[in-house]
């Protein structure tokens, strides 16, 4: 089956979103090329948690079974409440695991043909070609480019979610802290994923394998963060201090932390209401992953609805591109065709998900007591399926 030309079809990002969509389209006989700023895979990062709507996602991928060979099955867990000691069981839902983030980079990439990913490569803005009607592409240095179809995959600053009109993501008032912690011998949390939770802070553990474990803290961020968060040992102090009264253990972990594994990132969101009333396609430009959908940490989804956005985008793409004998005239309208069934597929899907983070995230960190009891209340009534959302296949067509 032939497709469009080798450079017609470009993505914009080379994380995980855009890797991901180059690889479902290769999957699926479709050229692609990625244009990544940095000057090396964005292997920097910690881990990310993959849910079992991502590993079906990663199963059309075909790099599912390489990434199982990395982590362990989380099965269930526990929340512990530092006030009362109190345990509550977290039962499992499918498959779960956690992968360190350059595994996931690493084996989306390797199974790329050879010099899809440009390096080096700033999309500075795009246009559209008054002409063709087709975007333009204006990277850093005066290089121009002019495909038929951009996929932006840049991520919360988007060059291309600038150019659809979107309104800017939304700063959250939580941020989050991660690391990883390594064992020299299995350590004690075995396959359990623990939820370590204070009125605002709240510490997650996640094995990765028996001698790995993954671990976040989301608090409130605070006026110093972005000083501290360019100096780890910061990080790690003053992550610790946070932590006094926690279980001894859970302490532990963080003081035998890697430094070069610390990160504080603020959280920032596309509020639920965007997703629907923005546009994320405009002519042959659309948006996939965070660039589309940024959301909160909360569901541990955000990795995993990425994965989602690019098998389908590809699959839809696909139904329309193959056919050797296309007039360019028909080609545009048969590409907007398959991107409008992406973002009928994908919209509602990605609104409840953004919903219900935030929700989530209200309930936990909003200082607004009405504000709270709302979201109470909203997820009690809309998510009572609190797991739904992992069940979701993205090889079916809606």
């Amino acid at each position: 089956m032939e497709m469009l030309g080798q450079e017609e079809i470009v993505i914009i990002g080379g994380g995980i979103c855009g890797l991901a969509t180059a690889l479902a389209l290769h999957r699926q006989g479709v050229r692609s090329k990625v244009l990544e700023k940095s000057e090396t895979l964005r292997t920097t990062g910690v881990g990310i948690i993959v849910r079992p709507n991502g590993w079906r996602a990663l199963d059309q991928l075909g790099v599912a079974a390489i990434l199982r060979q990395t982590s362990a099955p989380i099965q269930g867990g526990q929340h512990i409440s530092v006030h009362d000691g109190k345990r509550k069981n977290l039962p499992g839902d499918g498959e779960t695991r956690c992968l360190r983030r350059n595994d996931l980079i690493k084996a989306l990439a390797d199974n790329l043909p050879v010099n899809t990913v440009q390096y080096g490569c700033r999309v500075e803005s795009i246009q559209v070609d008054p002409i063709t009607t087709y975007p333009i592409l204006h990277l850093h240095g005066g290089r121009v480019l002019k495909p038929k179809i951009v996929i932006g995959c840049d991520g919360v600053h988007s060059t291309t979610g600038t150019f659809l009109g979107l309104n800017s993501p939304k700063f959250s008032p939580t941020c989050v802290i991660r690391g990883f912690t390594y064992y020299q011998s299995a350590h004690e949390f075995g396959n359990e994923f623990h939820l370590v939770s204070s009125k605002c802070v709240q510490l997650g553990i996640v094995p990765v394998n028996e001698k790995l474990i993954y671990w976040f803290v989301t608090r409130e961020w605070g006026s110093e963060d972005p000083k501290i968060s360019r100096d780890q040992k910061r990080i790690k102090d003053s992550t610790l201090e946070l932590l006094k009264g926690y279980p001894e253990n859970t302490v532990h972990l963080v003081k035998n932390s890697h430094l070069d594994s610390l990160y504080l990132t603020g959280l920032t969101y596309r509020a639920p209401w965007d997703l629907l009333t923005s546009n994320f396609r405009k002519g042959t430009v659309a948006l996939a992953g965070d660039a589309m959908h940024a959301m909160g940490p909360f569901l541990a989804q955000g990795g995993s609805v990425s994965l989602e956005d690019a098998v389908v985008i590809a699959r839809c793409l696909a139904q329309k591109l193959n056919t050797r004998t296309m007039k360019d005239t028909r080609i545009k309208v048969l590409i907007e065709e398959g991107l409008d069934d992406y973002m009928k597929q994908r919209r509602m899907r990605v609104f409840w998900m953004c919903l219900h983070t935030y929700l989530i995230g209200s309930a936990f960190h909003s200082s607004a007591s009405v504000k709270q009891l709302l979201s109470i209340v909203l997820l009690i009534i809309l998510f009572r399926d609190s797991n739904k959302h992992t069940r979701y296949d993205c090889s079916q067509s809606s």
